[in-house]
């Protein structure tokens, strides 16, 4: 779906052949974090994405027919020979017969040639809104695929300490069972779930791999080169809030889909204009002299015509009423763009406001709370003071919430991109599941890890598909 509407999008930019005079891009009042790794990442795939150097040349292509459109109609040139008769040579001897040199040029109606070239001097901004829409979105692939890449390696990290955790657990069930304490079946299952922690790291070390793939390919390096992170997402923080009037002036001023729909609008006024001109004939002007030989005068002529609209009922008055339709599917279309811009800038405002306050409660003791839970149950344990299942669930517990942790810093970051983007994709749903992990230890040990291998491959799914950039511009 995701795809289908962005290519949808792109369609209309670049087969509306309208535009608008070239704007100045509206700053952005949102703030992304960067690094030096990042910034190289963007700027390389700018430079190298075949898709963009391919809307870049249309853009050339498209400004080549203004000159084009505006042009009058190559003259005619008619070279001939009029002769009295098969059987003997008369020019020269008789009065109608002669060669002939005659030229034709037509000339639109008045006004004509003008609106032509307006709307191909238009169609040139249609074009370059288009390269505005795949330069956005090729900036916030790299930056969504960049988070992933991060979140990707930091849930590594924390399987990490979660083995280690594992470990101990195990240590302290075979020290319990030998001590006759405990049961064969708590060791066997501590050294289940360290099996089950040691294949979840191989599918987000398969999932590191694919993020690599897709940021090398944006960019066009080989697949397979290592990409250096030297952030974590703990240390980006969260997006900054900003006031909802403010985002909605900037989406309106900034998107080009919005851009696109109004030029068309504009562009749906001229054609009509145009149309109700196809009343009155282009004009075809033509002039030739006819010698007739050395000892009669040349003859000369001159000629002005045009087409008569005999069928205006069928044709012309046809086109009108086209264009008068066209205009008001743009105006609805405008509308609707201005619509779905304010909803989406809700829409996020809203999911990430309640994601600043997820991430607040996960950094303020959620995550200390956790950590201490798992411990003091497994110390418990030791002592015989609780059972091997508590164990298991502190340590699901901990999975969930230190997993949760980082899936919503990378949803807020997600949403601040998308953003930025001026995206006119809806919130993924995953933007709530990210708020609602803080309840997973009370799935147990199986549900809460079962949980936490489900979000990685959901959101890896999700940057995967960008990585694509299933944006092509080969309709344009």
């Amino acid at each position: 779906m995701k795809g289908a509407m962005r290519a949808i999008t792109i369609a209309l930019l670049a087969l509306t052949t309208a535009s608008t005079p070239a704007r100045a891009q509206s700053p952005s009042p949102y703030s992304l974090p960067t690094d030096p790794v990042l910034s190289r990442l963007i700027s390389e795939s700018l430079s190298a994405l075949p898709e963009l150097r391919s809307t870049q040349a249309l853009v050339r292509a498209q400004a080549a027919r203004v000159p084009q459109a505006g042009a009058l109609p190559d003259p005619m040139i008619q070279v001939g020979i009029q002769n009295d008769g098969f059987t003997s040579w008369e020019v020269g001897e008789m009065e109608n017969s002669y060669y002939s040199i005659m030229a034709s040029q037509a000339f639109p109606w008045p006004g004509k040639r003008g609106l032509r070239s307006e709307i191909a001097e238009l169609g040139v901004g249609q074009s370059k809104r288009a390269v505005e829409r795949l330069r956005l979105s090729t900036e916030a692939d790299v930056r969504r695929l960049y988070i992933a890449l991060i979140l990707v390696r930091d849930r590594l990290a924390v399987q990490g300490r979660l083995v280690v955790l594992w470990e101990k657990s195990a240590e302290v069930a075979r020290a319990v069972y030998e001590a006759g304490g405990g049961s064969q079946a708590d060791l066997l299952r501590s050294q289940l779930e360290l099996g089950r922690l040691k294949q979840r790291r191989v599918a987000l070390q398969a999932e590191e791999r694919t993020l690599v793939q897709g940021l090398n390919r944006l960019r066009g390096h080989a697949l397979d080169e290592a990409i250096v992170t030297p952030v974590h997402l703990a240390e980006l923080g969260t997006p900054a809030l900003i006031d909802e009037k403010a985002a909605v002036e900037h989406a309106l001023a900034s998107s080009p889909e919005l851009a696109a729909a109004r030029i068309s609008v504009n562009e749906a006024g001229r054609r009509i204009t145009l149309a109700k001109k196809s009343y009155y004939p282009d004009l075809t002007v033509s002039a030739g002299i006819m010698p007739r030989g050395v000892d009669l005068p040349p003859m000369w002529l001159l000629t002005v015509g045009g087409a008569i609209p005999m069928w205006a009922g069928r044709k012309q008055d046809r086109a009108v009423e086209e264009s008068e339709a066209l205009a008001a599917a743009s105006r609805s279309t405008a509308l609707g763009f201005e619509q779905v811009l304010r909803l989406r800038v809700g829409e996020r405002l809203t999911a990430l406001s309640a994601l600043m306050e997820t991430i607040r409660i996960y950094r303020e003791g959620l995550l200390v709370q956790s950590e201490a839970t798992a411990e003091s149950t497994l110390a418990q344990f030791r002592v015989g003071k609780v059972g091997f299942t508590a164990v298991l669930d502190a340590n699901a517990g901990l999975l969930a919430d230190e997993d949760a942790f980082l899936q919503a810093i990378a949803e807020a970051q997600r949403l601040a991109i998308a953003a930025y983007e001026i995206s006119l994709e809806p919130v993924p749903l995953s933007a709530g599941g990210a708020m609602s992990r803080a309840g997973m230890p009370g799935l147990g040990a199986m549900g809460a890890a079962s949980a936490a291998s489900t979000t990685t491959s959901d959101a890896s799914a999700s940057e995967g598909a960008s990585a694509g950039t299933d944006r092509s511009m080969s309709g344009m």
